[in-house]
């Protein structure tokens, strides 16, 4: 039987406890033993010369593998260097949770998407570096949080003022603003897509209480999240799309800590025991 961790941050856990026994669940069925670690209890470092990985402050017996539900690539990186396979690996984690930096990647596939800007705070001005309104996003911000919308010069200025020493992205908002549609993937499957609508707020999503329908995508539409697909070694992720006024699909973002409610809101989907399947394959090769 194999043995994995499954790695979560204490709020986090709290917050997710029937999604984790749905995974250790799953798991199960696939003769696969998935125990809970709070990243809290994990101390990673060197010692000895050597990294080290410590369980409640004591040396453990590593298991099989890792899914990691945490936003630390350096935990990813840190645990693939003790030979264990990580889902996401550390270059997916990294990747994806720096907007400027997926942006970059794909980019590289000429997929189409909006205008964007890479800035650092120190390089924040009074200069508006394009035409109202626009978005701007802290580059490793999640969920649609750390995302200001800035309609005029007073918005910037109030913005510039109170920006936190990070990574932005500055994007034109010349969309369907409100409205975006989520790609569910597993390995290179495509598992589901969710479009997500808001009325009340310029972010689509379902935990700022926008609402989700399953959604068709059409061959042309598959083309293109097969692209990304190729170019990426996923585990399980999110690919969002914004919506352009042709309703044409434009780029959006990676998730690599990617939630499935929307999915199991509008549809009868398994997306985890798909996910264990490919992980169990992935052991097995």
């Amino acid at each position: 039987m194999y043995q994995g961790w499954l790695i979560y941050s204490e709020q986090d856990a709290i917050y997710n406890q029937s999604y984790i026994k749905w995974f250790i669940d799953e798991a199960k069925k696939q003769n696969i033993a998935l125990q809970l670690i709070l990243r809290e209890e994990l101390t990673i470092g060197v010692s000895g010369n050597k990294n080290s990985t410590l369980l409640k402050g004591k040396k453990t017996i590593l298991p099989n593998f890792a899914i990691i539900r945490t936003v630390e690539p350096l935990l990813n990186l840190h645990l693939e260097s003790l030979g264990m396979p990580i889902f996401n690996s550390s270059y997916i984690s990294e990747v994806a949770n720096h907007k400027a930096r997926t942006y970059f990647e794909v980019a590289k596939l000429g997929i189409p998407m909006v205008n964007t800007a890479f800035f650092n705070r120190n390089n924040l001005t009074s200069h508006v570096p394009m035409p109202f309104p626009f978005v701007i996003k802290e580059a490793a911000g999640r969920g649609g949080k750390q995302v200001y919308f800035i309609e005029n010069e007073h918005d910037w200025d109030v913005f510039i003022s109170n920006a936190s020493p990070t990574d932005y992205v500055v994007q034109s908002t010349d969309v369907q603003l409100g409205k975006d549609l989520r790609v569910f993937i597993v390995g290179k499957e495509i598992i589901g897509a969710v479009l997500r609508e808001s009325s009340s707020d310029f972010r689509a999503n379902f935990k700022l209480g926008g609402s989700a329908k399953l959604y068709r995508l059409s061959l042309a539409e598959k083309e293109m999240v097969g692209k990304i697909i190729n170019h990426f070694d996923f585990g399980m992720v999110g690919i969002d799309f914004l919506i352009g006024h042709q309703n044409e699909l434009l780029f959006n973002e990676i998730e690599d800590v990617v939630g499935s409610r929307t999915l199991s809101a509008v549809s009868d989907i398994n997306i985890l025991e798909k996910y264990v399947t490919h992980i169990k394959t992935r052991l097995l090769s």
